[in-house]
């Protein structure tokens, strides 16, 4: 009885240990493609503000009125603040070409986004960056520490 109590025991342990595996894995993906979805939005929504203040004369009070506005309709989705719909215009206009933005801007997180915005002027270290933190998968506070520490020089 203990022999069948044991390879009970290790195909059991065998099956548990696949099973953690594949869920992290779930867990990665699926977060993957949130993110992606999500900076997507993000830079749709930017481009669409960057739009309507360039061809109808919007002012940046828009963006605030819009922050409200936003707040209000979907009161438990965070990211409508104001400081965060001026990233989402700063990066549709430093990224005017969606397929850049599915390629690179998509696959990092967007408070990395805005860390690079906030951080890096030149469109082509810009997107050296992204690609490094794709690459490398850097948390934030190292993609941090590489830009101050001028990695790229």
């Amino acid at each position: 009885m203990s022999d069948q109590s044991s390879l009970f025991s290790d195909n059991y342990e065998s099956f548990f240990r696949k099973l953690k595996e594949q869920i992290r894995s779930a867990q990665v993906k699926a977060a993957l493609a949130v993110n992606k979805e999500l900076v997507t939005l993000y830079w749709r929504i930017g481009r669409e503000i960057l739009e309507r203040q360039q061809e109808a004369g919007w002012g940046a009070k828009v963006v605030d009125r819009l922050a409200q506005d936003l707040k209000t309709e979907f009161p438990d989705i965070t990211g409508f603040s104001p400081r965060n719909l001026k990233y989402m215009r700063s990066f549709g206009e430093a990224y005017p070409d969606e397929k850049v933005v599915h390629q690179l801007g998509a696959q990092i997180p967007w408070k990395h986004n805005c860390v690079i915005l906030d951080k890096v002027k030149d469109p082509d270290l810009r997107i050296w960056y992204i690609q490094k933190t794709i690459e490398n998968g850097w948390s934030r506070v190292v993609l941090i520490h590489q830009i101050d520490s001028s990695l790229h020089a």
